[in-house]
């Protein structure tokens, strides 16, 4: 696969996943009545997490 196409294809993940976690979120705060779908504190813990994820998927081939 090219890296154009590796681009493409990456991007499109990315926003599927992003506009079904963004519908989770909204899911929750309509659920507990609340305005806000994220706290600070648990914004902070969603980017530490997928920063874990962006540094996983960047080791997947270094294995030896």
């Amino acid at each position: 696969m090219n890296k154009n196409k590796t681009l493409l294809l990456g991007a499109l993940l990315g926003a599927f996943a992003g506009l079904i976690a963004s519908m989770l979120l909204n899911r929750r705060a309509e659920k507990n009545e609340s305005e806000t779908a994220l706290t600070a504190g648990e914004g902070l813990k969603l980017g530490m997490l997928v920063f874990g994820l962006l540094r996983a998927i960047s080791s997947l081939g270094d294995e030896k």
